[in-house]
């Protein structure tokens, strides 16, 4: 906004907005003189010019809303000062404008603070962000990650919905998620995963110990939560393990399965294979293990959350995700994702109901060619 770089009004007036004001100011001028004139109202009339400050302070600088006050005051007060009738209702109506005046400015010196206080709010919590959530693309030696993140509440930023890459000497871990619930709460958590991941990735050898120190880390913050009255949380997450081989390690806790993009076909990875919630490992018996998949050179996997596929059109029907990802298998990984994007907000009419992230994850451009290349020695043996 134009307006808030002016902080003392000094600029002169050039803004599209400003220039509209002064149009409006001079014709209802005009008109109401020409009115008043032809009526033989004219004091009257000239009451209407009173409201005009009011809409130069919504829009202008306090020095701009200052000269539309000075102007309709000159107007309003030379009658006074020619004309000898009516002199009551004359003095009435210019100090009805000057003080209209004086509250116009007023009134437009405060709403330039809340506009400049939020600015400084949204800057802060676009750096927040960065910090959260670093921006996209990504890029590792084994691979390139581009996407896109909207949260449901624009104003926050920053949403229930997390995602990471971390370049660790056993490859690249990726990583996306999904908190429950919504809320300054459901960011808590988000923050704490997004930590525990960004530590453990470059600490843990394996995937699954990776697992278990962001399940560690829920738990944690749930008791923190326990302890000051509010409810315990899960995450669903998707973490991917990349190296230089042919093969790729996925291990999904309760959340949507990748989809691989290749050579024309569209196919769910590790469908079956899913694990318990990041916080309920507990309840089931069996321990996550690691599976794998082939990520072949010029393939694509997409990764997402549930503000995709649980977003519903007018009628209610759920996004067809499959069905919509054939037939964008060669286009890059940023036009993928927006396309996406784009689309399901013309599937729902623009009605986002949920955060909305959504990962596509290639083979670096400059990665060594030789797919076939055995993994790094940390890889997880567990199938």
């Amino acid at each position: 906004m134009e307006d808030l770089a002016e902080r003392d009004g000094s600029n002169s007036i050039r803004t599209p907005t400003t220039r509209a004001v002064v149009l409006v100011t001079v014709a209802v001028t005009v008109v109401t003189i020409a009115l008043g004139k032809l009526t033989g109202t004219a004091v009257l009339l000239l009451g209407l010019l009173v409201f005009l400050p009011a809409f130069a302070a919504a829009l202008c600088t306090p020095r701009q809303t200052a000269l539309v006050s000075v102007w309709v005051s000159v107007l309003v007060i030379i009658p006074v000062a020619l004309s000898g009738e009516n002199l009551a209702d004359r003095v009435t109506l210019a100090l009805f404008a000057l003080g209209f005046g004086v509250l116009a400015v007023y009134g437009s010196r405060l709403r330039i603070a809340r506009e400049m206080a939020l600015v400084s709010l949204r800057s802060t919590a676009a750096a927040m962000q960065r910090q959260i959530l670093r921006p996209l693309p990504l890029l590792t030696d084994d691979v390139l990650v581009d996407g896109v993140y909207e949260p449901v509440q624009q104003d926050k930023l920053v949403g229930g919905d997390i995602y990471d890459v971390a370049a660790t000497p056993w490859g690249t871990r990726v990583l996306i998620g999904d908190v429950q619930g919504k809320g300054l709460a459901a960011i808590g958590m988000a923050i704490e995963v997004v930590g525990a991941f960004r530590e453990a990735a470059h600490r843990e050898p394996t995937v699954t110990a990776l697992i278990d120190s962001l399940e560690a880390a829920v738990v944690r913050h749930n008791g923190y939560a326990q302890q000051r009255g509010e409810p315990e949380r899960f995450v669903t997450a998707v973490v991917l393990g990349v190296d230089s081989g042919a093969e790729t390690q996925l291990v999904t806790c309760g959340h949507i399965p990748p989809y691989l993009l290749h050579d024309g076909v569209v196919a769910a990875v590790g469908a079956g294979t899913e694990h318990a919630p990041l916080g309920l490992a507990d309840l089931v018996d069996e321990p996550r293990t690691v599976s794998w998949f082939t990520f072949p050179e010029g393939a694509t996997l997409l990764l997402c959350t549930d503000g995709l596929t649980e977003a519903r059109s007018s009628e209610g029907t759920f996004y067809p995700l499959e069905e919509r990802l054939t037939g964008r298998n060669d286009i890059t990984a940023s036009r993928l994702t927006r396309s996406l994007v784009d689309d399901v907000h013309a599937y729902t009419a623009g009605a986002q109901q949920d955060d909305l992230a959504v990962l596509a994850v290639r083979r670096s451009p400059h990665r060594s060619s030789n797919a076939s290349a055995p993994s790094h020695p940390g890889a997880d043996p567990t199938t």
